[in-house]
């Protein structure tokens, strides 16, 4: 399949739709133990047909842990010095693997460390013009292709840096959520204990 065969045949999979790229005004996205409904802003639109590539080129899904893992490793390929909103999305989405995963979530950043992103302009501009036939040939220019610009050990900073702001921004976003939802459950009738019993999660991986 071609490149654009193989992304339509990943939204189908993960019913986002026929349109490749098409999403809502309003996303979901995943933020600690919360799915939190934030805006489509235009940054998110321009760069997400490159974001679901990066996860046919990795292999993470679009679970909980998967969005963590793609995230992790957009900013270890340098996500957030490609544009500062885009490395601000990756942040909010990595507490989520953080929470669940930390040891595959660092392992996808170490990852990154080694790979190129496909957020640059040129990059986008060859991908639209189909330099690269489908997904295989892309994954070999790009994920894993380079060496670490840097010594682990300041990546590793790097990474812990990344990390604390994200435990910040879902303590921010989550626990006000946390609470709104208690109330609603409350009030709709539900006990304290059935309110704050646990979810059982489908989408964890």
């Amino acid at each position: 399949m071609s490149l654009n065969d193989e992304l339509t045949a990943f939204y189908a999979a993960n019913h986002f739709g026929n349109v490749v790229g098409a999403r809502p005004l309003m996303v979901p996205v995943y933020t600690g133990c919360m799915l939190v409904p934030l805006p489509n802003i235009e940054t998110r639109r321009r760069y997400l047909k490159y974001h679901d590539l990066h996860h046919l080129l990795t292999g993470y899904t679009v679970g909980r842990i998967g969005e963590g893992e793609v995230s992790a490793w957009e900013l270890g390929t340098g996500s957030a010095f490609a544009s500062p909103l885009l490395g601000t999305m990756n942040v909010i989405a990595l507490s989520t693997g953080l929470f669940l995963e930390p040891k595959r979530i660092w392992r996808a950043f170490k990852r990154g460390c080694v790979s190129r992103n496909l957020y640059s302009a040129s990059v986008r501009k060859d991908v639209d013009a189909d330099r690269w036939v489908n997904v295989d040939a892309l994954r070999r220019d790009f994920v894993e292709a380079r060496p670490s610009s840097l010594p682990t050990a300041v990546r590793s900073v790097e990474f812990v840096c990344y990390s604390v702001v994200a435990v910040v921004i879902h303590a921010f976003i989550a626990i006000p959520a946390v609470f709104a939802r208690l109330i609603t459950d409350m009030t709709l009738g539900y006990t304290f204990f059935q309110a704050v019993k646990p979810r059982k999660r489908v989408d964890l991986y």
